[in-house]
């Protein structure tokens, strides 16, 4: 705190009778401050803050709080059953399907949100499927393909693909027996492609000098380059190469120049870029978007908020920038330039009915005329 700007606001921050609760339980605890120490307090906002501040400083290693609550959230909730069974088949979708598969897939990163609300939209699912059975006196080896139907065509079935996952899961494991939900294929965005709309917000973007910088920015990637909130929230200062007059940024394995008037606003993005926390930060770390919690990124909520606020629809414009470039683009080199999935490229590329021969021709063309 004797490194805040604002020494005023640090001491206003812990004169507040949450945060001096919160220090004197700390303090009373006689063994040296860790993670699992604060896991075992209270959740809430204030201590969230204050192992944010504490790892900004170096008292505590960076942690993944947001897969340490997941955790603990999973844990209550199959614990919450009280049908062993019933328990027992919650735990092993739960724990040894979705959460092995998120640390595997995670690896040394940090749980994003999407993520995490992916793992919790699941077991919500499965945990209603197994309240239903147990209500209708029915458990799931009982279960028939009728009971199933009469639960889909119930005013309280919600979560339809998270549900028929979990359906699938059991039979594979031979929790359930006879039963089958399909799979709802792909087959293009359900919002409005509206390549106007998208060009018109880009130029507005690139020339409203009222609008914030880091809004300016963030909303160019999502339109431009089809980014993830998530995947703009963990940008840092390393993912941008300078070189000379040249500005690019890295969302995939393939760097990507920057048209010169969004390289500016990049340029004054990371001369002027500032978070909001006052104490436990003496710079804004490494992060593009500087969040208010110290060391820590604006989160995705607060982007797609501030995004929302300027006239920008994440999932609609993202959608239409994805259709767009896949239009444009081989699957292999949107995948590359863009950090997607091979997969999700290919998808696109069918839905937008990329001609690719007309585009290898084009290139043809082009090579062997220079």
């Amino acid at each position: 705190m004797t490194t805040a700007e604002r020494p005023d606001v640090a001491l206003a921050w812990i004169s507040r009778p949450k945060v001096q609760d919160l220090l004197e339980r700390i303090g009373r605890d006689e063994r040296r401050v860790t993670h699992d120490i604060l896991d075992d307090l209270p959740s809430g906002k204030v201590l969230a803050h204050l192992r944010s501040v504490l790892v900004a400083t170096g008292a505590l290693t960076p942690g993944d709080e947001r897969l340490v609550a997941l955790e603990k959230w999973i844990t209550e909730t199959v614990q919450a059953r009280t049908d062993l069974t019933a328990r027992r088949i919650l735990h092993g979708y739960a724990v040894w399907h979705h959460l092995r598969r998120l640390r595997r897939r995670i690896g040394d990163q940090h749980t994003t949100q999407l993520q995490d609300i992916n793992v919790r939209c699941h077991v919500t699912a499965a945990d209603n499927f197994l309240t239903w059975l147990a209500a209708q006196g029915l458990a799931l080896g009982t279960c028939t393909q009728a009971d199933l139907e009469r639960w889909m065509t119930d005013p309280a079935f919600t979560y339809r693909d998270e549900t028929g996952h979990f359906v699938r899961w059991s039979v594979q494991h031979r929790h359930a027996h006879g039963l089958t939900f399909g799979t709802v294929r792909w087959t293009g965005p359900q919002g409005t492609i509206d390549s106007e709309k998208r060009w018109a917000d880009a130029r507005r973007l690139l020339n409203d000098d009222t609008l914030p910088t880091a809004d300016r920015v963030a909303g160019l990637l999502l339109i431009l380059y089809a980014q993830k909130i998530s995947t703009i929230s963990q940008l840092t200062v390393d993912d941008v190469n300078i070189s000379g007059e040249t500005v690019a940024i890295t969302f995939g394995t393939s760097p990507v120049v920057l048209p010169m008037s969004l390289a500016t606003l990049v340029h004054e993005l990371l001369a002027n870029r500032r978070g909001k926390a006052k104490i436990g930060t003496p710079d804004d770390g490494p992060w593009l978007f500087p969040g208010g919690q110290p060391g820590r990124s604006l989160s995705d909520s607060q982007i797609g908020l501030r995004l929302h606020k300027i006239g920008i629809r994440p999932q609609q414009d993202r959608s239409t920038a994805l259709f767009t470039l896949a239009a444009e683009l081989p699957a292999a080199i949107l995948a590359r330039m863009l950090g997607v999935h091979i997969q999700v490229a290919v998808q696109w590329q069918k839905a937008s009915g990329g001609d690719w021969a007309a585009y290898a021709a084009d290139v043809s063309r082009r090579t062997s005329s220079t």
